[in-house]
């Protein structure tokens, strides 16, 4: 048996890059450096940015395929190029924020509970040792404060490097920062969308977030300047798109997975959340109630084959422990906290197969 080249691409177009589902070969990642000697192959893919959450895996799966599709006995060399290299330590933007994984929460409309999720997956995540972080990016409509409890703190700064930063506050194991802790409360931000981005590369690029497993973005609703922003910003692992089950927000929600998986932003999009899943009332805990219909986000996940990470049932514990700043997670036995610390798990699981 003999290699050629054409053997090793149809093997490679078996394999997908997951940020964009497409196959290696459509997607124009084998690089022009193919060598082949007897039952040896080596060749490099070329990956959209440095670090690519899916270099290793992809890299893998390259190899297993090959193996697969044509024989065992093929030796396999995979090399990693990038289109777009990791800056040095001298260009680096961000050098106080040091995450190994960054989490977009995301929702298409307001209004469907994506900062409840992107509050309790952060202190879950916590709760099971993580190091964790979480920016409440909502610079018009910041919420994180008062889910928290910090509503009345105010950041302080402190001298690193002969440089003042600014420290994030520090709540149930979780270190965070709002634009809600510089702004009176009782009056709207009018703000152009410049001084919005402005204010939210301050938070990024001059706070003390130091070293963390993983750093939460709770976005604003729909797409904007601030999305643009962060992608633009941060190298983002991959994103988590929180919808109700009715088909308005379905729609939008749609939206906002297009966004990240379009060819310019091309960000993962990690599961899908289904927040007000159905109606418990307390005193009927055994009954469900679809009052926003049934599986509308499990179906969607279906239909774009995407996972469902999660399905959170509307309970008026929920609301009440958010207004009074005792996220539902921290009561790890309730119906609610039980279904955030799955989700938790689930993003950890996901996470480390990267």
């Amino acid at each position: 048996m003999s290699l050629y080249p054409n053997l090793i691409k149809e093997a490679l177009m078996t394999v997908r890059y997951p940020g964009n589902g497409k196959n290696l070969i459509d997607n124009e990642m084998l690089y022009d450096d193919m060598r082949i000697d007897g039952m040896k192959v080596s060749f490099s893919l070329v990956f959209p940015k440095n670090p690519d959450p899916f270099s290793k895996s992809v890299c893998k799966a390259a190899e297993a395929a090959i193996h697969r599709e044509i024989s065992n006995d093929v030796e396999v060399t995979v090399n990693t190029r990038f289109q777009i290299q990791a800056k040095t330590e001298d260009e680096e933007t961000i050098k106080y924020l040091r995450p190994k994984h960054i989490i977009a929460v995301s929702s298409g409309k307001g209004g469907v509970g994506k900062s409840t999720v992107a509050v309790n997956l952060a202190i879950g995540l916590a709760r099971m040792g993580m190091k964790v972080g979480l920016l409440d990016t909502d610079i018009f409509g910041p919420s994180v404060p008062k889910m928290l409890n910090v509503e009345t703190e105010r950041p302080c700064a402190v001298n690193i490097d002969n440089k003042d930063l600014i420290q994030p506050i520090e709540q149930y194991g979780v270190k965070l920062l709002s634009i809600g802790f510089f702004i009176d409360p009782d009056q709207p931000t009018l703000w152009r969308g410049a001084m919005a981005t402005n204010a939210l590369k301050q938070l990024l690029t001059e706070a003390n977030w130091g070293e963390l497993d993983y750093f939460i973005l709770d976005t604003p609703p729909g797409t904007s300047d601030v999305h643009l922003t962060l992608i633009h910003e941060l190298q983002i692992t991959g994103a988590i798109i929180v919808s109700t089950p009715q088909q308005v927000a379905l729609a939008d929600a749609r939206k906002g997975i297009n966004m990240y998986l379009n060819d310019k932003v091309n960000v993962p999009i990690l599961g899908l959340v289904e927040n007000m899943a159905w109606f418990t009332p307390a005193e009927l805990p055994e009954n469900k109630y679809y009052i926003f219909g049934k599986d509308g986000v499990k179906n969607l996940a279906e239909e774009l084959s995407l996972p469902l990470l999660a399905q959170i049932p509307l309970i008026q514990s929920i609301q009440e422990s958010g207004d009074n700043g005792l996220p539902a997670v921290l009561n790890s036995a309730s119906q609610d906290g039980i279904a955030f610390m799955g989700l938790a798990a689930r993003i950890v699981s996901i996470c480390d197969k990267l």
